[in-house]
């Protein structure tokens, strides 16, 4: 087994909580399916989003997971770096898997997939 990181970002078009619930909901759903995350092997979660977006807690929609109650969820507020994608929540899931690096399968959605268009499907 390896601890390794799973990336995620998605944008909401506006800083209203319950965008930005669904939008973050949308995305872990998506990173925990492609993945076959099981929470018992996750040892935490990130959250970040950008400074435009103070309405909600994303970690809140990650608690609506099954299963998720006791996994480690930290919000924190990106650094505000000139000409950066607006309105964006990135997520990075540490969990204990047999899967290498290229296997695993990290999810862009929404604006967000100009952040990787390599990764994006």
């Amino acid at each position: 087994m390896y601890n390794r990181g799973i990336r995620g970002a998605t944008t909401v078009e506006q800083n209203d909580r319950e965008e930005i619930y669904v939008a973050t909901e949308e995305l872990a759903a998506e990173m925990i399916r492609r993945n076959a995350v099981d929470p018992e092997l996750v040892s935490n979660v990130w959250i970040t989003v950008t400074h435009d977006l103070d309405a909600a807690f994303p970690a809140v929609a990650i608690r609506k997971q099954p299963g998720w109650d006791f996994v480690p969820l930290m919000c924190a507020m990106e650094i505000p770096v000139e000409g950066s994608l607006p309105r964006c929540i990135r997520l990075m899931i540490q969990v204990n898997t047999g899967k290498g690096q290229r296997e695993i399968q990290h999810v862009y959605q929404r604006g967000a997939v100009v952040l990787r268009p390599d990764l994006a499907k």
